[in-house]
């Protein structure tokens, strides 16, 4: 059985503390705007995943009691970066696996201000369940003060440098682009404009990341309503339809850990993830139009450049550099803004993901539109870990 995302919707992405609401009004916001993108009432939903990270047990529900009190199964989700779409993912199950007609899937997050930190209990990062990542990444490199996440991955950039002697300007290539995409995003964190050189000027956060490299703590929420090709007939949703094309999760395999920073931060999973998504669909990366990938880090896109087969290991620095991932080149990656400027809810983001897709392959995308965009794929990745790939096609 196939299945459709007929409707989305997002708030804008905040910086922490800046405005007064609660996860549950964020949740309201976004899911309610995906219902009247469909046009379907909360009534015709049958189940309900709800993504989020940082909030207590059963909140997913305390947020999903604003839309409506219908009783329904919710579902709360925490597969850290990667929760958003990994409650996408169980809406499109519910719905292939040809249980549900209706599912809407719900992302969310409500964050404090500063640096996220390794996920250790109390400091203590034996009991951290990346406890294996972050020794992976203490045996290469040491530990230093720097905030835990932005060193796994600025080990990661350092890494990419000496073997494939990719530069810091290409690192900041992927900010600048990104910064630049998300000045048409009014949902965006952000929408300032920087050039490579005010990049690498900026605060050094973990060398070669500087602070407009680095994804910035978001509150915001985000939504997509699942159905099947029934439901889109019986409701006249054609219009609004866009196919699921396929999708796979991966977690981390013994190549995760054989020493290197690239690999441990998900670059294998990935990779196995997309190589399933192609298998399942027939379809491969030259088909693909649109890209939202996960810019957790700068290095991070141009590590997913080498894993979706956007090019060969070692070439993504100048892959970003020649253009080809932005307006008039080969894909548009990171349309939105991508998590460095777009901002990174942790629950919210593989969903928004799925939200500018949508748009972008309806033509709805406004200033920021994909011309002729027909096949759009979203990565969402987590340390610790899980990857996921969706393809999406009009």
């Amino acid at each position: 059985m196939k299945s459709y995302i007929v409707g989305v919707g997002m708030t804008k992405f905040e910086k922490p503390e800046s405005r007064d609401w609660q996860y549950w009004d964020m949740v309201k916001e976004a899911g309610t705007a995906a219902l009247a993108d469909a046009g379907v009432d909360y009534g015709l939903v049958e189940q309900v995943p709800v993504g989020y990270c940082f909030q207590a047990s059963t909140a997913g529900q305390r947020a999903a009691y604003e839309l409506g009190l219908t009783g329904v199964p919710v579902y709360n989700v925490n597969n850290n970066c990667a929760t958003g779409s990994t409650a996408l993912m169980m809406a499109r199950q519910f719905v292939e696996g040809g249980l549900n007609d209706c599912v809407l899937a719900l992302g969310f997050e409500k964050m404090k201000r500063g640096a996220l930190g390794g996920g250790a209990d109390g400091g203590d990062f034996k009991t951290s369940p990346v406890a294996r990542h972050y020794g992976i990444m203490a045996a290469a490199h040491g530990f230093e003060m720097s905030p835990p996440t932005a060193q796994i991955f600025g080990n990661a950039a350092r890494e990419h440098m000496e073997r494939y002697g990719t530069t810091a300007a290409q690192l900041a290539a992927v900010g600048a682009k990104n910064h630049r995409h998300s000045a048409n995003n009014p949902n965006a964190q952000f929408q300032d404009v920087y050039t490579v050189e005010e990049i690498l000027a900026a605060k050094t956060i973990h060398d070669p990341l500087t602070k407009l490299q680095c994804s910035p703590t978001s509150d915001g929420a985000a939504a997509a309503l699942v159905v099947s090709e029934r439901f889109v007939v019986r409701h006249g949703l054609h219009d609004k339809a866009v196919e699921i094309v396929a999708q796979a999760m991966t977690t981390d395999t013994a190549d995760s850990f054989a020493g290197s920073c690239i690999d441990v931060v998900g670059k294998p999973m990935t990779a196995a993830a997309a190589r399933q998504v192609y298998e399942a669909s027939g379809l491969g990366i030259e088909d693909v139009d649109v890209v939202e990938l996960h810019d957790c880090f700068s290095v991070n896109e141009l590590l997913t450049y080498e894993a979706l087969g956007m090019c060969a290991d070692g070439a993504s620095g100048k892959l970003v550099e020649s253009g080809a991932t932005t307006y008039g080149g080969r894909w548009v990656v990171n349309p939105s803004g991508g998590l460095i400027s777009k901002g990174h809810p942790l629950g919210a983001t593989g969903l928004a993901q799925a939200a500018e897709l949508v748009w972008q392959l309806r033509g709805e995308a406004g200033p920021r539109q994909v011309p002729g965009a027909g096949v759009g794929l979203a990565h969402n990745i987590g340390l610790g870990g899980a990857a996921v790939v969706t393809l999406l096609r009009r």
